[in-house]
């Protein structure tokens, strides 16, 4: 699938990338994925591990991203919409799932706290992985009020 996708966890930072994203598949008359990625329980070797919760989180994670995408999309004049957008939800690595749906996009678009200097290399950064490791051109949206 070509398009637009746009990564989302309910943040500010996240939503101003999301306003972003609608409006650039609105210009580019491509469709729009917005993902979001319920972070997943690390074993030992680095792999995801199934909890038995993951398919209620998902669900959950899914309906907010839903709502969220319905208030941007509410907010955004008819014509200014893309021609479709898909919500999906998945639980796993967030960086690793947005990769993984870089693989057939056009765009990826991610949202970015602007974490710099010891703060970054202490917490990592999706946004930072996402940009050397995407196999698409990526959007970094910056929130400077944060």
């Amino acid at each position: 699938m070509s398009g637009i996708v746009v990564g989302v966890d309910g943040s500010k930072h996240s939503r101003h990338a999301l306003e972003w994203a609608v409006h650039e598949a609105a210009v580019r008359h491509e469709p729009l994925t917005v993902l979001t990625v319920q972070s997943a329980i690390i074993g030992d070797w680095g792999s995801p591990i199934p909890y038995p919760r993951d398919p209620e989180f998902t669900k959950a994670a899914l309906d907010l991203a839903q709502e969220e995408t319905d208030s941007v999309l509410g907010a955004t004049a008819e014509g200014d919409r893309p021609p479709s957008v898909t919500v999906k939800a998945y639980v796993g690595m967030p960086a690793e799932e947005l990769l993984s749906e870089s693989n057939d996009a056009d765009l990826l678009v991610v949202g970015s706290r602007g974490a710099g200097g010891f703060k970054r290399l202490l917490l990592g950064s999706v946004s930072s992985h996402v940009t050397h490791h995407a196999h698409c051109p990526v959007v970094v949206i910056h929130d400077d009020q944060e």
